[in-house]
């Protein structure tokens, strides 16, 4: 926990906001929690058209609980549709967008369902269930996973919002996470030590994959499909990098994945060798090829599957209007999906000979050293 307040107290630094203006605009909005109080009109119905999705509104009496408004009764509407909001029942909470007007009054519109307390439960019940299942070392994965998002949202996106360069700031993050990481779980062992060599290596091959593949495809992070409001932010006079976004995401992905695997072998060499401390450096380097062999097909899937997942409603688009092949292969969205999955496989897949190699080095070497 020390490494961890330590790197959150550099990010704080780092990314500290500026002082906020003690005055406020004269016009402004807000975003309060509200507790609906009664339900005046309602003619939200399901509609068959849309699997059942809700459409209409509702007129709601709500009361504030949160901002200068709290403890105030406001008649609201609640707008619902197939893709957004969804009909409130009295005693639900949800989040108001209040405007405020330069004359003094103000009105407020239903944004969403409040969904902070369930959240909190949802995460909660993961945090339970790593703990019950993994004991300390569920804990450990935790305080790393601490340590992983401190460094994620207080080093790494403010760095990259201050104009640091985008690829060398993400291998670095990407490094010191791998090697924190597997301190919290292992502590400075050998197999913890090789394992961290190897998951720098391997985050380094996806990285340089990557590169080469947007290079080869003539495709880079300006053509994701969510990088437009960063272009108009940086257009704006922010000086973030964006042609690295795609090569950098990757690397990022690819670190779990690349850390499993890592951790896995050199876990695995270390037995063997304390089995058979006799035994060769090839040897070793051998078994544990063979050990991260039985890895490749199942983790290559996984991210594969992955990356599928989080794009798979566009996928059912694309597959439904019917695509023709150089249409559809010469697209940005599959053009960069195909970068993604394959990128991060690669780096998982190269990960695996290299530590095999540093674990099989750094054994042999110590018990050679041992004898002299």
């Amino acid at each position: 926990m020390t490494v961890a307040a330590l790197i959150f107290w550099m990010g704080y630094i780092w990314a500290a906001p500026e002082d906020e203006p003690e005055n406020k605009p004269a016009e402004y909005s807000s975003y309060e929690r509200a507790k609906v109080k009664m339900n005046l009109t309602d003619s939200t119905e399901a509609d068959p058209a849309s699997d059942g999705g809700f459409r209409g509104d509702q007129l709601l009496i709500v009361e504030v609980l949160t901002g200068q408004y709290a403890g105030k009764q406001l008649q609201v509407y609640n707008y619902v549709g197939p893709l957004y909001g969804g009909p409130l029942a009295e005693g639900d909470t949800a989040v108001l967008a209040i405007s405020t007007y330069a004359d003094g009054s103000y009105i407020g519109t239903v944004y969403e369902f409040d969904r902070m307390e369930a959240l909190v439960v949802v995460l909660g019940l993961f945090l339970i269930v790593t703990v019950l299942v993994g004991g300390k070392t569920g804990a450990k994965s935790l305080i790393s996973l601490l340590v992983t998002l401190v460094c994620l949202f207080y080093i790494l996106i403010p760095g990259l919002m201050k104009g640091a360069p985008t690829l060398l700031l993400v291998f670095a993050v990407c490094a010191f996470i791998s090697v924190v990481s597997l301190t919290i779980l292992s502590g400075v062992e050998k197999k913890s030590v090789c394992a961290m060599l190897g998951t720098i290596a391997g985050t380094g091959m996806a990285l340089l994959f990557a590169l080469l593949a947007q290079k080869l495809t003539r495709i880079d992070g300006l053509r994701l499909s969510d990088v437009e409001p960063l272009l108009q932010l940086r257009q704006q006079g922010m000086d973030i990098g964006l042609r690295g976004l795609l090569a950098g995401g990757i690397a990022i992905s690819a670190l779990g994945a690349v850390m499993d695997v890592t951790m896995g072998i050199s876990s695995a060499m270390c037995e063997i060798s304390a089995a058979d401390p006799k035994i060769t450096a090839g040897k070793l380097f051998r078994s544990g090829m063979n050990i991260g062999r039985d890895m490749v097909g199942t983790m290559t899937n996984t991210l594969i599957l992955a990356f599928l997942g989080s794009s798979f409603t566009l996928i059912l688009y694309l597959y439904s209007i019917g695509l023709q092949p150089y249409q559809l292969w010469s697209s940005a969205f599959l053009s960069t999906e195909v970068i993604s999955s394959v990128s991060s496989s690669v780096g998982v897949i190269l990960s695996i000979p290299l530590t095999a190699l540093i674990t099989a080095l750094t054994l042999t070497r110590n018990r050679s050293q041992n004898k002299k």
